[in-house]
C-alpha cells in the first residue's frame, strides 16, 4: 500500500499571489504543444507556418479553458450553476471537463480555419497529435492535487490519498490516465501522423483511442460525487461522453479510408 504524496496544491506563493501546480501543468501543456507544433509545421504539406503556431495555440487556449469550464457546468456541475450563475467564472474554486474542453477545441479550429482559409479536417489532423502531450500533464496536476482518484482496490500499487473521505487504498487513476491519454495517446498519433495519411484519419484516430482509453479507466475511477452512476451502478458520465468519441472515431477512419481506396 503505498502513501500519496502530500504535495502542496501552491507551487509558487508571493504574498497575495499564488500559483497553482494544476496552473502549471497547463502552462506546460501549451508550451510543449506549441514546441511540437512547430516541428510539425516544418514539415511539408503542414496547413500552417511556424509563425501562424503562435497564433493558432492562442485560439486552442480559448478553446480549452473557456470549453472545459462551460463543459464541466454542463456535463457535471449544472445544478450548482442555476444554484449560483456566479459560479460559472470563479474558475479557481476548480472545475474542468475534457469533453467540453474538445468542444471548444474543436470550435477554435474552425474558427481560426476560417481566419487563414484552411480546411477544418486539415487542423484537426496537424493538432490532434498535439493534444495528448496536454492531457498528460492534466493528469499529473489531478495526482498532484489528490484528486479523481479511484476505487478502493487491493492491488500491489493502490494508493491511500489523504483527500479521500476513507483511509483505503486507490486506484491512482490520474496516473492511469497519464499512461494511457498522455503517454501511450502520443506516441501512437505522432507515429502514425509521421506518415501521409488520408484527411480526417489521424482526427478519427484520435478520437477512437481517447474514448476507448477513458471509457476504460472510468470502471476503475470514482465517479463525480454530485452525480455518482447514471445506470446499472457503473455507468458514468465520462462513460456517456466518450462513447459517441469511439463512434464517431471509428466512422471517420472508415470514411477515411474509404474516400482514400476510391
Amino acid at each position: 500500500m503505498l502513501q500519496h504524496p502530500q504535495i502542496d496544491p501552491v507551487a509558487i506563493s508571493l504574498g497575495p499571489l499564488k500559483v497553482h501546480w494544476y496552473g502549471l501543468t497547463y502552462l506546460v501543456g501549451f508550451l510543449a504543444g506549441w514546441w511540437l507544433g512547430r516541428l510539425r509545421a516544418r514539415k511539408p504539406g503542414s496547413p500552417i507556418t511556424e509563425v501562424q503556431m503562435g497564433d493558432l495555440l492562442f485560439y486552442l487556449a480559448l478553446g480549452v479553458i473557456l470549453g472545459g469550464r462551460f463543459g464541466y457546468v454542463v456535463f457535471y456541475n449544472f445544478h450548482a450553476f442555476i444554484a449560483d450563475p456566479l459560479w460559472l467564472f470563479r474558475v479557481w474554486e476548480g472545475g474542468m471537463a475534457f469533453h467540453g474542453g474538445l468542444l471548444g477545441v474543436i470550435f477554435a479550429m474552425w474558427w481560426y480555419g476560417r481566419k487563414i482559409d484552411r480546411g477544418f479536417w486539415q487542423l484537426a489532423d496537424f493538432v490532434a497529435p498535439l493534444v495528448p502531450v496536454g492531457l498528460g500533464a492534466g493528469r499529473i496536476g489531478n495526482f498532484i492535487n489528490g484528486e479523481l482518484w479511484g476505487k478502493p482496490t487491493d492491488v500491489a500499487w493502490g494508493m491511500v490519498f489523504r483527500t479521500a473521505p476513507d483511509s483505503l487504498a486507490r486506484h491512482p487513476s490520474q496516473l492511469y490516465q497519464f499512461a494511457l491519454e498522455g503517454v501511450a495517446l502520443f506516441v501512437i498519433l505522432w507515429w502514425f501522423s509521421a506518415k501521409p495519411r488520408p484527411r480526417m484519419a489521424v482526427s478519427g484516430l484520435f478520437l477512437a483511442l481517447y474514448g476507448t482509453f477513458r471509457f476504460l479507466v472510468e470502471f476503475v475511477r470514482m465517479p463525480d460525487p454530485q452525480l455518482g452512476y447514471l445506470a446499472f451502478d457503473w455507468l458514468t458520465m465520462g462513460q456517456v461522453l466518450s462513447f459517441p468519441m469511439i463512434l464517431a472515431g471509428a466512422g471517420l477512419m472508415f470514411i477515411a479510408y474509404r474516400r482514400n481506396a476510391e
